[in-house]
């Protein structure tokens, strides 16, 4: 579980809800025609924008912003140094006895790939069209976020005429002036507390999700390339320190 996502969800909600409460009572901004507007016109424009599937799909792209496990740069190159030992040592097809211990799926498949004797241009079409896919994912992902991000303060604003609307269409009733000037505060709180303490928030951390997952990967295709030409491991190591920063850099050697 990725614990700055939790504690910036608990901490910035949390603060919030103090602040609300400090001020007055806490029941002031809780306003069910305001959570209605909100979170029924951002889900409608979302349902409108994108196909069903995608929004079906987008549940289990959220738990990567609790639950995603990173993967650890320094491993991975040392478990490609490791191979490319073997490789030179023995030859590709003994890396075979590897792939149980191998638990990332696109390492595997490049491995396969090069033990099958693939040509490396083919190999290289093969993993980057893969690597292009995943892309596609995660970026499809973080945009839902993103759109919702910028359609939920439009709904706040939306709530805010209709509660401006609502309360000029009364005004011979004095009662009823403080309600709908309530609707139309609080909708417009709605939408950009939610915007920027959970949507946007979220779809920052998916793209940074993603574009630490792609490095490795293409970090994985360098050095499955650089083991089916035959390089010293010493050289690939060097090849593949030069996808990470210099403080990150562990040698084998």
């Amino acid at each position: 579980m990725d614990l700055a996502t939790i504690v910036g969800i608990v901490s910035g909600f949390g603060l919030v809800i103090v602040a609300m409460s400090l001020g007055g009572g806490l029941m002031w901004f809780i306003n069910v025609p305001s959570m209605l507007i909100v979170g029924g016109g951002t889900f409608g424009a979302i349902l409108i924008n994108y196909p069903l599937s995608a929004l079906l799909g987008v549940v289990s792209v959220a738990r990567n912003v609790f639950f995603q496990k990173e993967q650890k740069v320094d491993e991975i190159i040392e478990k490609l140094v490791e191979m490319s030992k073997i490789s030179r040592r023995e030859g590709i097809l003994a890396l075979q006895k590897m792939t149980d211990d191998v638990k990332d799926p696109f390492l595997v498949k490049g491995m396969g790939l090069m033990m099958d004797g693939i040509e490396p241009n083919a190999l290289i079409n093969i993993l980057e069209t893969e690597l292009d896919s995943i892309s596609e994912r995660h970026r499809l992902g973080a945009e839902i976020f993103t759109t919702a991000g910028n359609f939920a303060p439009a709904m706040g604003m939306m709530g805010t005429l209709i509660g401006l609307v609502k309360m000029l269409m009364q005004m011979d009733d004095p009662s009823s002036i403080g309600p709908a000037m309530a609707v139309a505060l609080i909708t417009t709180f709605y939408g950009v507390i939610l915007a920027n303490l959970l949507f946007l928030p979220m779809a920052g951390k998916l793209k940074k999700r993603s574009a630490d997952e792609l490095l490795v990967k293409q970090l994985i295709i360098g050095g499955i390339l650089s083991i089916q030409s035959g390089d010293n491991p010493r050289i690939m190591e060097q090849k593949l320190h030069s996808f990470i920063a210099p403080s990150e850099r562990k040698s084998a050697f």
